[in-house]
């Protein structure tokens, strides 16, 4: 089911009286990287997935974003549908926001679950590096950008196996406005430090890695779960950046082990 609030494009999935869990896709993708967990936990969990901002379906506006006005957006989602203290799970830049969130509000939210992300901001050669990308989508557009982020961001047995999959997602991404994806990449670049703030999370908190992820890679995100007391890490075999599409079987094992701990 699909709704519109604040300009964002909402997806809800399973009953509303369900134990909730809100996802929040990665860059430069939409809602449906989330398809594979969605699908497979809408039986026992109430699940809702968004467009972040000025990315799929949602407003892009001016482009104009700050990852300030992503969690605004999120906390407004959270309001309207009126979520009693969701978990709340993302990846990479999708991960970017519910860390900041988080730290923002930590009594939102009943867990907390990254997948293949980090908590310290751009350093000054990252900056560059997205203001490259900014320059390039400018010049050439979305389709001279894209397809090379992408393939970076999976592995190469993906690549072989899955030549649709792969095309299906370069193509969904590259018709976005160009406008929205550099506002995201704005709202990265610019976005504050979590690392700090890691050893004061106390929800349940779940790390997930992708075994041959080059963005963020296992001893990065295991930095993350050694700060977090509590928390649990898992990597996942066969995977690159985006192991939620990479290998959904054994991440949706590992967060459904992670759910059934959790007390809402």
């Amino acid at each position: 089911m699909n709704l519109i609030t604040n300009n964002i494009s909402v997806y809800k999935y399973g009953k509303s009286s369900c134990k909730p869990i809100v996802f929040i896709h990665g860059f430069p993708f939409d809602n449906k990287m989330w398809k594979k967990q969605t699908n497979y936990f809408s039986n026992e969990y109430y699940c809702i997935s968004y467009d972040v901002r000025g990315l799929g379906n949602s407003s892009a506006g001016n482009g104009q974003f700050t990852m300030e006005l992503f969690v605004d957006d999120l906390f407004d989602i959270i309001e309207q549908l009126r979520i009693e203290k969701p978990v709340v799970c993302g990846l990479s830049m999708g991960g970017y926001i519910a860390l900041r969130a988080v730290e923002r509000d930590m009594n939102k939210f009943s867990g907390l679950i990254l997948c293949d992300s980090k908590s310290e901001a751009d350093d000054n050669p990252g900056k560059l590096k997205r203001a490259g990308a900014i320059k390039n989508i400018v010049s050439n557009g979305l389709e001279d950008f894209v397809p090379g982020f992408i393939k970076n961001c999976v592995s190469e047995k993906f690549l072989m196996e899955n030549p649709k999959e792969f095309s299906e997602l370069v193509s969904n991404s590259s018709s976005f406005s160009p406008i929205g994806v550099i506002g995201s990449l704005l709202a990265m670049l610019s976005r504050t430090d979590t690392t700090e703030f890691l050893p004061n999370i106390n929800i349940p908190s779940l790390i997930i890695c992708g075994e041959f992820d080059k963005l963020t890679p296992p001893d990065v995100m295991e930095s993350i779960h050694k700060k977090i007391q509590g928390s649990e890490f898992v990597v996942v075999p066969e995977a690159a950046h985006l192991s939620t599409v990479e290998n959904p079987e054994y991440v949706n094992q590992a967060i459904k082990t992670f759910l059934k701990k959790i007390n809402y």
